[in-house]
């Protein structure tokens, strides 16, 4: 028997309490009012994983500062295009977030969303000449007009004084800045959202464990659950189940035994970040920046000197450190890499072992740093850094998608993945970066994918709450200015 509060059957199930789960909880809540939604969070609270400010290694991805988005080419031009694809889905989650303000389901936009500078910066002749290349790329297209590039040391300490004092005038230096980005709290903006689901009737379950998916014969889904805190057990039944489990998707996943899932695997990275204790330097740097990252790093750990805005207050943070552990959560277990490895995927975990020695001695490396050399690191980007005035903390895990290539058999796949059913009663997020930022459109192509029949008629509501929905925005440069206008209004980011 379920849980007292807990509903025998519901239309839709949602695994997991982050940004995922609430945009799309949010978002049938509005299309279809009348469905019956239950949520289940393994902690006791939203946003505490990936979500989370502090576990987040980066906010407000829009491909503006972050350089792994435009890789350089053998001949030495850049390839802008996952840039501005990654800026068009960010757009949207604008769009959306601004929709949610103005129907009162978000109420203050400075709680979750702040205007902040994002700049990329890098020294040395080679990663000069490469970002003069990239703005030359970027900056006739709509999207990044807005973007400043320049050498000049001065014009660099204006924008972000941390990078240039103390370091040497003869040293090399470029910078790209683009005044209008933003820092995005995801952890306060998920809360935000499952609260105002709980309001609207959705069933909000904390402290609840998934643990196994059964698809009965009638179509629908058994869902086995653990109440961590009593040790009862029970199961509910939905129509349709969306894992936004973080890194626990995958076990999930491979549990629902759908054919999709086949060949899916995970490689786990973990991070550490040093942050400011000092509130004059915190006080000094106003910016999100970007610099290129070390030889055999994996994308998700360019280093960068980020302000954010959690909780209201302002801080100051460099990193990441990337380390490995087998943990797919924060909050997991040591198990959880050898636990995932089945049949289907373990051919494709291999050839991703065979091409990635680099990448794991590079993590193995990142691990036995001290904090001295930590430091270290962060002083090429803040030359007068001073060691004791920076506190080590703990980042969230990051479960990159290990998935089957026809030609070399497995790969690592830096970004996120989208996995549903044929017959469109279940999907699953996989991946990372830049994830939170663009939850928005990835649910919106997972409404498409598993409602098909419903889509056309959902459209309507969908254009009300992304004008641009359908559109390129990097093609309609007046459709784009306006949009801009009114997300920048609705947000306070002006």
């Amino acid at each position: 028997m379920p849980q007292s509060g807990s509903s025998p059957e519901v239309d839709v199930v949602l695994i997991g309490g982050g940004i995922m789960s609430a945009t799309l909880g949010t978002m049938l809540k509005e299309l279809e009012p009348n469905w019956s939604i239950a949520l289940y969070e393994n902690l006791q609270q939203a946003g505490q994983e990936s979500s989370d400010p502090w576990n987040n290694a980066g906010t407000g991805h829009a491909a503006l500062c972050e350089l792994n988005y435009a890789p350089a080419q053998p001949d030495g031009s850049v390839n802008i295009t996952k840039a501005l694809n990654i800026n068009e889905q960010y757009q949207v989650s604008l769009q959306y977030w601004s929709h949610l303000v103005n129907n009162g389901t978000l109420t203050d936009p400075n709680s979750f969303i702040n205007s902040l500078p994002h700049m990329s910066f890098v020294w040395g002749d080679d990663h000069a000449k490469y970002l003069q290349t990239r703005y030359e790329a970027m900056a006739p297209n709509p999207l990044f007009e807005q973007m400043q590039h320049t050498e000049d040391h001065d014009e660099i300490a204006a924008w972000a004084p941390l990078l240039i004092d103390g370091r040497a005038s003869g040293q090399r230096v470029a910078a790209s800045r683009f005044e209008h980005g933003t820092d995005v709290d995801f952890g306060a903006l998920t809360r935000q959202l499952i609260d105002k689901m709980a309001d609207g009737g959705a069933e909000i379950h904390y402290g609840h464990k998934v643990t196994g998916l059964t698809r009965d014969t009638d179509g629908r889904w058994s869902i086995d659950v653990k109440d961590r805190l009593n040790g009862e057990k029970f199961t509910t039944k939905a129509r349709f189940v969306f894992i936004g489990a973080g890194g626990g998707a995958l076990e999930l996943l491979q549990s629902s035994g759908i054919p999709e899932a086949k060949g899916f695997g995970g490689f786990p990275i973990s991070g550490q970040f040093l942050r400011s204790t000092n509130p004059d330097v915190i006080e000094q740097h106003h910016a999100k920046v970007y610099g290129q990252a070390a030889v055999g790093a994996p994308p998700m750990s360019v280093p960068h000197l980020d302000t954010r805005f959690v909780d209201g207050r302002r801080s100051l943070m460099f990193g990441p450190y990337a380390g490995f552990s087998t943990n797919f959560l924060k909050t997991g277990s040591f198990f959880d890499l050898p636990k995932s490895v089945r049949p289907h995927n373990l051919g494709t975990m291999l050839n991703v072992a065979k091409d990635n020695f680099d990448l794991v001695g590079y993590l193995v490396s990142e691990v036995t740093k001290t904090h001295g050399k930590k430091v270290d690191t962060l002083r090429e980007f803040y030359p007068n850094a001073v060691d004791g005035e920076w506190e080590l903390i703990t980042a969230g895990q990051r479960v990159q998608v290990m998935k089957k290539d026809p030609v070399k058999g497995g790969v690592l796949q830096f970004g996120t993945e989208l996995v549903s059913g044929a017959e469109g009663s279940i999907a699953a997020l996989l991946g990372a970066s830049p994830g939170a930022s663009t939850a928005a459109p990835i649910m919106v192509e997972l409404l498409r994918r598993s409602f098909p029949d419903r889509f056309t008629g959902w459209e309507a509501t969908l254009h009300e709450m992304i004008p641009s929905l359908g559109q390129r925005l990097n093609d309609n440069p007046t459709l784009l200015a306006e949009i801009r206008k009114e997300t920048d209004k609705t947000l306070q980011l002006v």
